[in-house]
């Protein structure tokens, strides 16, 4: 095989499947209605969670997006898909932005999928605690989340093998703060990166 450059292929890795239970009565309806935009930070977050492979297992990386500047505002990685995964995304989410300038801010709004992570009683709770509106996909509706299921599809296209979690950790870490961030500019945004959008907009702000 070697001398004819052949290699054998793959056995096709089986997804993690989501064992959790859904709280059907938690479930919200899609009040984001496939509407990406937004005039400020903190009107609409945008959430879910992916999974990379390891040499050790699994490991789960929640996100929240804030659809005004596309920035990575919060995110969390586990060797376990629980609800704390999608807690510790929003809490740092919150810490990040700051709960006093969220309250002078207008309503804001979560959006994610149906997972039993985001309609969990302990993620329920913390939204209610924050007064934030919840908003959910369609069931089995990707494009309902489209510019997360995007984001995924960015942090994954050059992605190596990693011999263990903590491999994986750093380098999604460096992707989200020191390029996705920073430097990787959007077409929606003007060919500006997140970090220059927002810096952009605050700028036009005190000039206006």
């Amino acid at each position: 095989m070697r001398l004819q450059a052949l290699r054998a292929r793959r056995k096709r890795r089986a997804r993690p499947v989501d064992a959790g239970k859904r709280d059907l009565n938690a479930l919200a309806p899609n009040i984001l209605d496939r509407q990406f935009t937004a005039s400020a930070p903190n009107e609409k977050w945008v959430a879910d969670f992916t999974f990379l492979w390891t040499a050790e297992g699994w490991l789960f990386v929640a996100v929240v997006l804030d659809l005004f500047s596309r920035r990575v505002i919060g995110w969390s990685m586990q060797s376990t898909m629980t609800a704390q995964l999608v807690i510790d995304a929003l809490t740092m989410a919150i810490w990040r932005r700051g709960e006093e300038r969220m309250a002078q801010e207008a309503a804001l709004l979560h959006h994610s999928d149906r997972g039993s992570q985001y309609s969990s009683e302990s993620f329920q709770r913390l939204l209610d605690a924050l007064g934030v509106t919840c908003s959910m996909s369609r069931s089995g509706n990707v494009w309902d989340n489209s510019v997360m299921e995007s984001f995924f599809s960015s942090l994954k296209t050059e992605r190596r093998w990693y011999a263990t979690r903590n491999a994986a950790r750093a380098d999604v870490f460096d992707y989200i703060e020191r390029f996705y961030n920073p430097i990787r500019r959007h077409s929606t945004l003007g060919y500006l990166s997140p970090v220059d959008f927002e810096q952009h907009a605050q700028v036009q702000e005190h000039v206006a």
